[in-house]
């Protein structure tokens, strides 16, 4: 006789409370593997493909893709302990390798596999299995060959079906522009048969690609609601945040990048990978840090305690489609700009794919905003709490600019420093801005001090 086990949404780490069922990865009657993807979720900070921790046959899924579950609500039902008819299917009963809260580790993580078949028979001997979830039904066999969740979205919310896709990444690897290959192929399909009915051109309707920014209610008397929801809420909700309970004030300098735009040519051009201006900005935020620690900290008021931190978990804003997130380049005072440069590049390629772990995206000490690459010179960043400082970088363009007493055109970049002034008076704040603009001026401060 099978066991009906209940899985429930597990904790996903850093004090996220709820998750979005974005794909079901399983249909009821499917034989699951310990430790196999069952469900793709999205949280507040990232996109999260959740593991089973039991082997057997799904029995019952728990609310629909689109649905926002709390965290230790039901997700599923796995039948265990009981093999199914098919030869060759077997079920696991072994504990789950995967660390997730509530869950056990009772044993190594088992051999991914997912074996897509209908064990209807072994469903209907459970006698107090959970009826099936609605909107459940059978799939093809095999996995889809698709890593990134954006391109899932992309598909579903455009109504194309990933199976009849051949990929032309690796191994058959489904890409965003296959999709959108398909999808344009599919609009002109559509627009030839419209022109087949002598319908005008004007008729015809335009080729949209939905996204998840596209996704608001319908507007009523000239009015759109968008829910604040996913990143945008949680990104609403630290800033409001952080507005309502830190006392931030902000210095600003104009700096001559002339020098740091020549080192980093020189550099580039000894050949070896690639150091990014980021890179090297963030170098020189760390040795700051190192000579102005006020501003590596956090307030902590219930203890009303200052928190400092030895080391740099440095954050850095990136634009996504999905919204702003800030991953985090862990122990950056013990990185080189080569090393920065690499993990700049695999956070932001992450954070573009939307596979940024929770993980990734917290522990933050310190922030590095360049909003520059906007086209913007200069602002007046909001501190990402709980950290007690952010520095922004407004673009590197070419100004005039008095330089060894006769005016010159050179690059210029605007630094604005906004801090917690409960951590430090505008002194230390100062201080920190003046080195940062000094090693931005002269690379060799930064040399020296190394």
């Amino acid at each position: 006789m099978a066991q009906v086990l209940e899985f429930k949404l597990p904790d996903l780490g850093e004090g996220l409370t709820e998750a979005e069922i974005v794909r079901w990865l399983v249909e009821v009657g499917d034989v699951v593997a310990i430790d196999q993807p069952v469900v793709e979720v999205e949280t507040a900070k990232a996109m999260v493909e959740v593991p089973c921790p039991y082997g057997g046959v799904v029995t019952a899924r728990f609310g629909e893709e689109g649905t926002e579950l709390p965290v230790g609500s039901p997700l599923l039902t796995v039948a265990v302990g009981t093999p199914a008819s098919d030869a060759g299917a077997e079920t696991e009963t072994e504990g789950s390798g995967n660390v997730l809260v509530g869950y056990g580790t009772g044993a190594p993580p088992a051999r991914r596999r997912r074996v897509r078949r209908m064990a209807a028979d072994v469903v209907t001997s459970v006698a107090d299995a959970p009826a099936p979830a609605a909107g459940t039904g059978g799939r093809d066999d095999g996995p889809v060959p698709v890593i990134s969740p954006l391109v899932r979205r992309l598909a579903r919310e455009n109504g194309l079906e990933l199976r009849e896709l051949t990929g032309s990444g690796r191994d058959g690897l489904i890409l965003r522009a296959d999709v959108e290959q398909a999808l344009r192929a599919a609009a002109a399909q559509e627009a030839t048969a419209q022109e087949a009915t002598l319908l005008p051109p004007a008729a015809l309707p335009p080729t949209t690609f939905a996204t998840p920014a596209t996704m608001t209610a319908p507007a009523t008397d000239g009015v759109t609601r968008t829910p604040l929801r996913g990143i945008r809420g949680a990104v609403a909700d630290k800033l409001s945040r952080s507005r309502r309970e830190i006392p931030d004030a902000t210095c600003w300098v104009d700096a001559d990048a002339t020098e740091l735009m020549r080192a980093r040519a020189a550099m580039n051009a000894a050949g070896g990978p690639k150091i990014s201006v980021l890179a090297l900005l963030a170098r020189i935020c760390t040795a700051a840090l190192a000579r102005f620690p006020e501003l590596n900290s956090t307030v902590d008021m219930d203890a009303r305690e200052i928190v400092r931190f030895d080391r740099v978990h440095l954050g850095f804003a990136a634009q996504t489609e999905r919204g702003l997130v800030v991953p985090v380049v862990r122990d950056a005072q013990a990185r080189d700009a080569e090393a920065l440069s690499a993990e700049f590049g695999r956070l932001t390629e992450a954070a573009r794919t939307g596979t940024l772990t929770p993980g990734d995206l917290t522990g933050g000490t310190f922030t590095l905003n360049n909003y520059g690459v906007f086209g913007v010179d200069g602002s007046t960043p909001i501190i990402n709490h709980p950290e007690a400082a952010m520095l922004g970088v407004g673009r590197i363009v070419p100004k005039p600019w008095v330089h060894e007493g006769e005016l010159a055109v050179r690059q210029v970049v605007q630094l604005s420093l906004t801090f917690d002034h409960r951590v430090c008076d505008g002194g230390t704040a100062g201080g920190f801005l003046r080195y940062v603009a000094d090693c931005v001026e002269q690379p060799a401060v930064l040399l020296r001090n190394l």
